[in-house]
């Protein structure tokens, strides 16, 4: 089954309260599956990947085995199509685990996209650190 994905994760503060969304359509682009998780205290960009890796996993119980994703972070699309490398510490194991879990699909490919096409996971993102009562 081929899956496009719609991911974002987003902080309150650099490092804060943080959630991730994430938003996956089937072929024939009916919304399949939503996810709006709260992370704790972390940093944009560690919310980012995290979304990545949270709809890898569930990507996988879906039975996807070509994935679109489409992320508004630019720096994030570019570390994981190997543009640019991860420098940051707190990143590296994150994009290991991003990198293995992409291994079990036939296809995986990352796109970036303007915040204004990335709605709905961010949304999704945003729901999850309202509920747990940040700002």
């Amino acid at each position: 089954m081929r899956l496009q994905v719609y991911t974002d994760g987003g902080a309150r503060g650099n490092p804060g309260p943080a959630g991730i969304g994430a938003v996956f359509y089937d072929e024939t682009g009916k919304n399949i599956k939503e996810i709006s998780e709260y992370l704790g205290e972390t940093t944009n960009n560690q919310a980012e990947y995290k979304a990545v890796l949270r709809a890898l996993q569930e990507a996988k119980k879906l039975g996807g085995k070509e994935l679109k994703f489409y992320i508004d972070s630019e720096l994030v699309v570019k570390q994981l199509n190997g543009e640019y490398k991860v420098k940051n510490k707190n990143l590296q194991p994150l994009f290991v685990q991003i990198y293995n879990l992409t291994l079990d699909f036939k296809k995986v490919n990352f796109f970036h996209v303007r915040r204004e096409k990335n709605k709905e996971a961010d949304k999704l993102a945003n729901r999850a650190m309202d509920e747990n009562g940040k700002w």
